[in-house]
C-alpha cells in the first residue's frame, strides 16, 4: 500500500535578532523563521556595550540586505558553508517561498516617497503592516511578532497616533504633497475632496461627535464627517 508524497506550503522570513545570555551579554544573530519554527542561522557577535551591540545590530541588517539583493540563492554555488546549508533545509520539500518580501520592497518605497524624513519606527511599521495586512491594531501587534519578529507594544500605537495627529500630520501631508508634485513633473493639476461619516456606539455627543446625518443611517448616533484631498490618480494629500 502506497503512501502519497505531498508538498506543504510554507511562509519564510528572515530576520536580525538581540539575544540576552546569561553572562550578561546580548548576541546579535540572524534567525530564520519558517511557519513559526525558528533556526539561528549565524551569529554576528555579541558585547555587554550598547553600542556595539547596535553596530553588529546594523551590520545584520546590511548582511540581510546583500544576502536577498545582491545574490541569487539559487544559482550562487560560492556561498558560505553555513549559508548553504540554511538554503538547502528552506528549499527542502518546500513549494512556496516568502522571505520577507513584502517588507523588503515596502519599506524601499516608504524611503523613496520621503516618509523616512520622520525618525520613527512605528511609522514604517504601521504604513507597512496596513498595507500587508490591513487588521486591528492589536493584530497588526500579533502581526509584526509572527513575521518580523518586531516587539511594538499596543500602548505604544496608541501613544504614537496622538504624537501622528499633534506633532507630525502637517510633515506627512508636506511629504505626500511633495512627492505627488515630483512625480506629476512640478504640477498638480486636478485633485478630487471626498467627504463621509463615521458614527460612535453611544448616546452623548460632545465638541467633536454631533447627532446628523449618517451615511450609515445612525442618525441618533453622534457622528464625525471625515474628508480627503487626494490627486487624479487617487494618492492622498491631506484629510
Amino acid at each position: 500500500m502506497g503512501v502519497a508524497s505531498r508538498k506543504k506550503s510554507y511562509i519564510c522570513t528572515m530576520f536580525v535578532k538581540k539575544k540576552k545570555n546569561r553572562s550578561g551579554t546580548t548576541s546579535v544573530v540572524i534567525v530564520s523563521k519558517c511557519n513559526g519554527k525558528s533556526n539561528y542561522v549565524k551569529t554576528l557577535g555579541s558585547s555587554s556595550d550598547a553600542s556595539e551591540i547596535e553596530k553588529l545590530y546594523q551590520h545584520g541588517k546590511k548582511w540581510l540586505s546583500a544576502y536577498f539583493g545582491a545574490r541569487d540563492m539559487f544559482a550562487e554555488h560560492t556561498r558560505e558553508q553555513e549559508e548553504k546549508q540554511v538554503t538547502e533545509r528552506l528549499l527542502g520539500n518546500i513549494e512556496n517561498i516568502l522571505l520577507n518580501g513584502t517588507q523588503l520592497i515596502l519599506n524601499r518605497v516608504f524611503q523613496l516617497v520621503g516618509f523616512d524624513k520622520i525618525d520613527d519606527e512605528i511609522l514604517k511599521h504601521l504604513v507597512v503592516s496596513r498595507i500587508c495586512q490591513p487588521r486591528s491594531k492589536v493584530a497588526t501587534v500579533d502581526y509584526l511578532k509572527s513575521y518580523y519578529d518586531e516587539d511594538v507594544e499596543l500602548h505604544k500605537i496608541y501613544r504614537y497616533l496622538d504624537k501622528l495627529h499633534d506633532t507630525q500630520k502637517d510633515k506627512v501631508q508636506q511629504i505626500s504633497v511633495e512627492h505627488t508634485r515630483k512625480i506629476l513633473g512640478g504640477k498638480i493639476g486636478l485633485m478630487f475632496y471626498d467627504v463621509t461619516t463615521l458614527y460612535f456606539e453611544t448616546d452623548t455627543a460632545d465638541e467633536l461627535r454631533k447627532t446628523g446625518f449618517s451615511k450609515d443611517g445612525k442618525h441618533a448616533c453622534p457622528q464625525i464627517v471625515l474628508g480627503l484631498l487626494v490627486s487624479s490618480g487617487g494618492y492622498p494629500f491631506r484629510d
